[in-house]
């Protein structure tokens, strides 16, 4: 089953990917496991558009499949949310970029781990960013960015956070395709990644003691 969803979604089969995806979590299976499913399928289509197969309309059109997706799958993964939460996650693409498939890729599996997330959207001024903080004292603030014009724009919240005296309270956090280790110490962020599970292990050992995984 695993190979004939990615393999739909990489085909472009909309309605075949859709209508699986929806039997699947009516059954019973994790939707988790569903969701890494659709996730292995956005990066072999990735994978076709960076050699050349695919263009920027299929590259959207997948997109698409997989928010439908993750709109029935929402519901399943709720259900196995903790009831109280063991952390707290700011996210947010900063202003400059619009892309937001893997931070909200993010924001699903950290609620499911039973962690507060606020999700800010795409293209968030600095400001704005710097009020939620403050409003909600997080353990973790996290920037997801697919464009390096966006770079500027983390290093001036961080700046921020530094000038607020707030900079120290929380892990911050960079990732998405772009990113580096050095991209992270541009910003002066905590951690860096390109993987949203190795993301989220990130935040369950910085909260020991409090969650086990």
């Amino acid at each position: 089953m695993r190979e004939d969803l990615s393999a739909d979604i990489v085909e472009l089969n909309r309605d075949k990917a859709l209508a699986a995806v929806k039997v699947r979590a009516e059954r019973g299976e994790d939707p988790l496991a569903i969701l890494d499913e659709c996730r292995l399928g956005m990066s072999l289509v990735g994978e076709r558009f960076q050699a050349g197969d695919y263009f920027l309309a299929e590259l959207i059109l997948s997109a698409e499949i997989f928010k439908k997706a993750v709109v029935i799958l929402e519901p399943y993964i709720a259900k196995a949310q903790s009831p109280k939460p063991i952390g707290k996650v700011v996210l947010a693409t900063l202003e400059g970029d619009i892309h937001d498939l893997g931070k909200n890729i993010f924001a699903i599996i950290l609620k499911s781990k039973g962690f507060e997330v606020f999700d800010m959207g795409a293209d968030v001024p600095p400001v704005r960013v710097l009020e939620k903080v403050r409003e909600t004292n997080p353990d973790f603030v996290g920037f997801s960015v697919l464009i390096t014009s966006a770079f500027d724009s983390m290093r001036q919240v961080a700046n921020m956070f530094e000038e607020a005296g707030i900079r120290r309270q929380f892990k911050l956090m960079v990732g998405g395709g772009v990113t580096t280790p050095a991209v992270r110490d541009y910003i002066g962020a905590d951690f860096q990644t390109t993987d949203a599970i190795e993301g989220l292990h990130y935040c369950i050992s910085n909260m020991k003691g409090v969650c086990n995984d």
